[in-house]
């Protein structure tokens, strides 16, 4: 149906008359109130025809990417819609794209000859319904969430509704026949389209305007995402329609600029990303635990296996030292894999986001001396593990959390160090953070790997005969930085190493 008068709403009927994409204006219950000239050339209906009719029965597929023309003929297209009010009713105003380009020119030709029959048929005297549409688009001009914007040939804005004021912070009579569409944009964002569309097109775009019209006049999809500038700078995404308005004559008259803000489609967007990668980092993850698992399971079990099998060989009294031996050598094996599967939970919880910081007034010297007293499986030989505190007895943090610190530094310590060496352990409290050291006498770490002792998975070049995950430093770091602090090395080959946390201690 074509609207012919400007003078109760010029902007949106220039869009609805002479736009070169679908217009479907629908009621709350999904019935075509109107469609646009466009929209009927390409479907091959007319406005008697579709009008009332669900718009299901034109537009199919998943997210209507179809449309049923009247020859039988299923036309591709691309569908965008917003949502406005009219009275207490929602209604909606679909935009459709024909995404056919090999059809350009010959559609491009139909619609205006359609456009013609239509204006005909409609000066013989469908007032009334000229009537009802009108009202229908003052309303969708007043109401419509999307920015529309009209120009001349050059770009000089004539027409801003009511959703670009909001959306962009312009009054409409500071940007009418004075302001440009070019306003909005980043000038960098439009070169470098120009560039690229020069590439497509095959000729010279300069950037500007030329960026955003030129596909519209060549009569080929025109639809893209632009930032767009409000004025009071700040930023938004819009997916931007540019359609030309052509006269009897195939002159252009001006443009029509429709903007969806896709803010929310975006954040969605990047939401799905981010759960994405992170489930690739977590398939990456279950492979390097197999494998790891594998190898690292190995070598305890086999000694659990063998040691249960010699005791079976001793049965008198006088074997009850041999005895004894295999039953230490079970239970280190059995602390071995404990630690594996302790460090691979404690992974599986910080990359699944579940550990939760519970800090809590604590005795500092009870709770380290606890956690060392639960380690003393750990040792082997003549190992010492010496304990000193200072400063307040009482501190604010996260026992659990520092439990899972210790234990990993502690342990690493003990299994790089001699059967004689001596692990020091010491605690300074202080009104506003508790440090944490652990220093041994071990076989030190190499400069080159200090800088990726922090890395999943991570082992130095110096530890290739000594069992372990790689996992013990990274879970380290990550618990540490959970509660906020920090965490350091200090290493030479040979001399040995020592870690210090800093851990903030807010009064609770």
């Amino acid at each position: 149906m074509t609207i012919t008068s400007t003078a109760r709403m010029p902007g949106f009927e220039l869009l609805f008359n002479h736009a070169t994409q679908g217009i479907l204006l629908v009621d709350g219950a999904g019935l075509i109130q109107a469609a646009n000239p466009c929209f009927l050339e390409w479907s091959g209906h007319t406005a008697e025809e579709v009008q009332g009719k669900p718009m299901d029965t034109l537009l199919a597929g998943d997210i209507r990417s179809w449309l049923r023309c009247k020859n039988g003929q299923a036309l591709p297209v691309k569908v965008s819609s917003t949502s406005y009010l009219q009275g207490d009713q929602h209604h909606q105003i679909y935009f459709v794209t024909d995404i056919s380009t090999q059809q350009q020119t010959a559609d491009a030709l139909k619609r205006a000859q359609d456009a013609q029959q239509l204006e005909a048929h409609i000066m013989a005297g469908k007032e009334s319904a000229y009537r009802r549409v009108s009202n229908f688009l003052n309303s969708i001009w007043t109401n419509l969430d999307a920015i529309l914007i009209v120009t001349e040939p050059m770009g000089h804005i004539r027409f801003f509704n009511p959703a670009a004021v909001k959306m962009l912070g312009y009054p409409a009579r500071e940007v009418t026949d004075t302001g440009s569409l070019i306003q909005f944009h980043d000038f960098q964002e439009l070169e470098y389209r120009a560039t690229k569309l020069s590439e497509e097109l095959g000729q010279q775009v300069e950037p500007g305007f030329d960026s955003l019209t030129v596909k519209a006049r060549l009569n080929l999809p025109n639809e893209n995402e632009w930032t767009y500038i409000r004025k009071d700078g700040t930023r938004f995404p819009v997916a931007l329609t540019v359609s030309a308005i052509r006269d009897e004559n195939q002159q252009i008259t001006g443009y029509i600029a429709i903007g969806l803000d896709i803010s929310a489609r975006r954040k969605s967007e990047a939401e799905l990303r981010q759960a994405l990668d992170k489930e690739k980092e977590l398939n990456v993850l279950k492979s390097r635990f197999v494998s790891i698992a594998s190898h690292e399971f190995r070598t305890p079990l086999s000694t659990v296996l063998s040691s249960t099998y010699l005791l079976e060989k001793y049965t008198t009294t006088e074997d009850q030292p041999k005895r004894l031996a295999h039953i230490r050598k079970i239970a280190s094996a059995v602390h071995l894999l404990t630690d594996i599967l302790n460090d691979f939970l404690s992974l599986g919880k910080i990359e699944e986001g579940k550990i939760q910081v519970r800090p809590a007034l604590t005795d500092t010297r009870k709770h380290i001396e606890k956690i060392l007293a639960e380690a003393e499986g750990l040792k082997r030989g003549k190992q010492q593990v010496v304990y000193s505190h200072e400063g307040p007895a009482e501190s604010t943090f996260d026992g659990n959390l520092l439990r899972h610190v210790l234990t990993n530094l502690v342990s690493n310590a003990l299994k790089f160090s001699p059967e004689e060496g001596i692990v020091y352990v010491r605690t300074l409290s202080t009104p506003y953070r508790l440090t944490l050291s652990v220093k041994d006498c071990g076989i030190g770490i190499k400069s080159e790997d200090q800088q990726h002792l922090f890395e999943r998975f991570f082992r130095g070049s110096n530890v290739e005969n000594i069992q372990g995950t790689g996992l013990g430093l990274h879970i380290v770091a990550k618990y540490t930085e959970l509660m906020k602090g920090q965490v350091t090395c200090h290493s030479e080959p040979d001399k040995g190493t020592e870690f210090i946390v800093h851990i903030p201690t807010p009064k609770t």
